[in-house]
């Protein structure tokens, strides 16, 4: 199951997926988790220190790799120079698995223990000096859609995208590729204004968009966002001793966690789970080509020199019975 955590700056999105990470890996799921915001602090709030998660590769600096990859003998493709961020996948293309060995893997994820399990982590990385004024942060997470877009996955399996901060992430077409997009909203008119706009963009692309509501203290804060976004409103969050003491760097065993807690991450995870029944791979395909046509048109064709919808595979349709991942 592919899961998008979302929301505005400071609502508790990083701190919500990494909890749901957690839970994940102590119930033994397979799990890939990825940073793919601007401001990268999924690996901290999964317990690594400052220079273990400086340490971790960068999926953006490795985006040759991951494209040459990727490409595998896929004969619509001349070159990796050739590929995009919307690149489809079709005959020959290397297909990803979230529990088998890849070189992807080995490239740009490491393995972080938590209690109960253990995950993979892959972050974008961060803006550095050299990208001051000459790169927008959609370079990065490019590798991030291209690993989502050649990504077969099966029910009780998962990887977690922590996003970038707002509705900056209908910059691409990476909006689209979950199963789940969980949206964390502190119950404030800011808090409920990125819901807003990410339901009215969302909302001809079949999105699936559910609310966490987080910081809430009391039932005036649970009738406030339920007046607001109703019935999308999943669980709400509220204070938490064990997230202060992880925040300090010092987290208790994650079996400590709060009950109330506890019920609200059961709730994510059955949520996400239900939608496995609800998926359509051909639509999924389809707006993979329709956002790649898009990205073509508007500049990697003249990026790249090549017309790129001829990388477009009309027979190819991404499943999992499409191909055994190589």
């Amino acid at each position: 199951m592919k899961i998008a955590f979302v929301g505005k700056g400071g609502s508790g999105k990083t701190t919500l997926s990494s909890l749901f990470i957690r839970h994940l890996a102590a119930a033994g799921a397979p799990v890939v988790a990825i940073d793919a915001d601007i401001n990268q602090h999924l690996g901290p709030a999964l317990g690594l220190d400052e220079s273990e998660a400086a340490a971790l590769p960068a999926m953006g600096d490795r985006l040759p790799l991951i494209k040459d990859h990727l490409r595998g003998s896929n004969p619509r493709i001349a070159s990796a120079e050739t590929m995009i961020k919307t690149t489809p996948p079709g005959s020959g293309s290397r297909l990803v698995s979230i529990g088998g060995p890849d070189a992807i893997y080995d490239a740009c994820a490491r393995p972080v223990d938590l209690d109960g399990g253990a995950v993979r982590l892959m972050v974008t990385g961060p803006f550095t000096e050299a990208d001051l004024g000459v790169a927008c942060y959609h370079s990065k997470t490019g590798a991030v859609e291209l690993f989502l877009n050649h990504l077969v996955d099966g029910p009780d399996e998962y990887v977690v995208v922590d996003m970038t901060a707002g509705s900056d992430s209908f910059a691409s077409g990476m909006f689209t590729r979950f199963d789940m997009t969980f949206l964390v909203a502190e119950p404030t008119r800011k808090g409920v204004s990125v819901y807003r706009q990410y339901k009215e963009y969302a909302r001809d692309f079949g999105v699936t968009l559910k609310v966490v509501g987080n910081k809430v203290q009391g039932p005036d804060d649970v009738d406030f966002l339920r007046e607001e976004v109703g019935d999308d409103l999943l669980v709400t969050v509220g204070h938490s001793d064990w997230v202060r003491a992880m925040e300090k760097g010092r987290p208790p065993r994650f079996g400590l966690l709060e009950d109330g807690n506890v019920r609200a991450l059961e709730e994510l995870r059955a949520a996400a789970d239900a939608t496995y029944g609800l998926r359509d791979w051909e639509r999924y395909t389809r707006q993979m080509v329709h956002f790649h046509l898009r990205n073509a048109r508007s500049w990697g064709n003249e990026r790249t020199g090549a017309d790129l919808a001829a990388q477009i595979d009309p027979g190819f349709v991404l499943g999992e019975s499409v191909a055994t991942p190589a």
